[in-house]
């Protein structure tokens, strides 16, 4: 038996705590977004809300959580990790009470943008909480519970989502965050201690602002292609601001003193593929219980509590994996697991693209959602412990915040990507009724021509999860 020093035993106490207090975190965000993907067609109907305001109440939230996500990571390396994460339990839940009194949907949209600000605070500084906390022989462990509390929020979300739509209102998709958002604020309070400041360097506000313009501009593109089309003024307009804003970036980022986007610190072909790897991964499974919550809804005419309890095995999947990977983790390298998870990522996702059908047996559908479960559960251990444990220690809260930014914005391109595939498919009159879950009632005519939307978005996203593969396997740690 190895002995452990009282030291090392303290410091593994504290990291569990510590652990407990950002898997909350990660369980409040991780429940917001899963309610309201199911109960989406509920929140529309009831605003009336058309194509565009409808995409809007999910892309809102992701935008600004993306772009704000550097910029937190660097004030918190000025201000203190532990007071901004603890202030974004704050924002968020002020802002869930308030987005269930919302008088129309444009307020709500603003306040999923406030509920965005706190998101990003936290997620900013969460996992760099966790790997200052643990020793680094035991990170893997730590990183694999804590995002398996992922799991947890998408386990229960999109069941507790599909009641409350169907039962209670849903105001209460909102307001069931509170309770829990008071809970994790006061627990983070009385356990997490102060962590050094960084060097007292100005932030980036010129990157950020271009940042934010550039995304916002790419993403109103996406989202306005499915409704009006590749060739619209608005879809144009939208993407030539992005390809003139993108070398403008990088031109500003490489004269920056301190960048939001620090190039130098991956320039290296490890953390290169491996971000890279984390943006594919982000990008194919993102939309993914949006996606089959719609399926569900909109072309099998399932209610959204039924359809809630069918996006299940996904988070199941992903449940299982993460914690059983963490412990792998001490035997099996990050970047085997960031492999093997990868392909079991586009495995379920071409099974979910082959079984496309409104008679498809559910449990070919479950097989897949699963099997994609099991593989973001396995990849996100392994790609985070194989990133976090390559960086340089002081500069881990900005290049964090870099690391969770790529990933967000492949979560930004995937709803916004995958709401415009599934949409292009039927004509103009009927894609509201798409967003509000009605257009099975209407025609099998209607319903054919929207499973050729839902083909091509699970073919798309299984394409982008091979190449995330590739990229998991180019990102070998260099033999010193």
């Amino acid at each position: 038996m190895v002995a452990v020093s009282p030291d090392y035993a303290s410091r593994l106490r504290y990291a569990w705590r510590v652990v407990s207090v950002t898997s909350l975190g990660l369980i409040l965000i991780g429940i917001a977004g899963s309610t309201l993907n199911v109960a989406l067609p509920a929140v529309v109907r009831h605003f009336r809300a058309g194509p565009f305001e409808s995409g809007w109440i999910l892309l809102a939230f992701l935008l600004v959580s993306t772009a704000s996500l550097v910029f937190f990571g660097r004030v918190a390396d000025l201000l203190g990790r532990r007071e901004i994460y603890l202030t974004g339990f704050a924002l968020f839940t002020a802002a869930s009470l308030l987005a269930g009194f919302a008088p129309d949907v444009w307020f709500l949209i603003a306040m999923r943008a406030v509920q965005a600000i706190g998101a990003a605070m936290i997620l900013a500084n969460g996992t760099v909480i966790i790997t200052d906390a643990f020793p680094p022989d035991r990170l893997s462990q730590g990183m694999g519970v804590y995002i398996g509390t992922l799991s947890v929020a998408q386990l229960a979300g999109p069941t507790l989502g599909g009641l409350i739509a169907e039962t209670a209102g849903w105001q209460w998709i909102f307001w069931v965050n509170v309770p829990a958002g008071v809970l994790a604020l006061v627990w983070g309070a009385m356990t997490l201690r102060k962590m050094p400041r960084g060097p007292r360097e100005p932030v980036d506000a010129l990157g950020n602002a271009l940042v934010f313009a550039a995304l916002s501009a790419v993403l109103l593109a996406l989202s306005e292609a499915g409704s009006r089309g590749p060739a619209s003024p608005v879809v144009l307009t939208g993407a030539a601001i992005f390809v003139v804003l993108a070398p403008l970036i990088v031109v500003v980022e490489r004269r920056a003193s301190h960048p939001v986007l620090n190039m130098t610190l991956f320039t290296g072909r490890m953390l290169a593929c491996a971000n890279l790897a984390s943006f594919c991964n982000a990008l194919a499974r993102s939309a993914l219980i949006l996606v089959v919550a719609l399926y569900f809804q909109a072309a099998r005419g399932a209610d959204a509590f039924t359809a809630g309890l069918s996006v299940l095995p996904l988070p199941v999947g992903m449940g299982l994996a993460s914690p059983i990977a963490g412990a792998l983790g001490r035997r099996l390298s990050p970047y085997t697991l960031a492999i093997v998870g990868s392909a079991f990522s586009a495995l379920g996702l071409g099974v979910l693209t082959l079984t496309a059908d409104p008679a498809t047996p559910y449990g070919l559908i479950g097989v897949g959602l699963f099997l994609a479960g099991c593989g973001s559960g396995t990849f996100l251990t392994g790609n985070t412990t194989q990133v976090m444990t390559a960086l340089p220690s002081g500069s881990l809260g900005v290049v964090n915040g870099f690391r969770i930014m790529i990933m967000n914005v492949g979560f930004v391109l995937s709803v916004g990507l995958s709401l415009s595939l599934i949409t292009s498919s039927v004509g103009p009159a009927l894609r509201n009724q798409v967003y509000a879950a009605t257009l099975s009632q209407l025609s099998p005519v209607a319903v054919d021509q929207l499973m050729t939307g839902f083909q091509r978005t699970y073919a798309v996203l299984f394409t982008v999860a091979l190449l995330g593969t590739a990229l998991s396997a180019f990102a070998r740690t260099p033999k010193v």
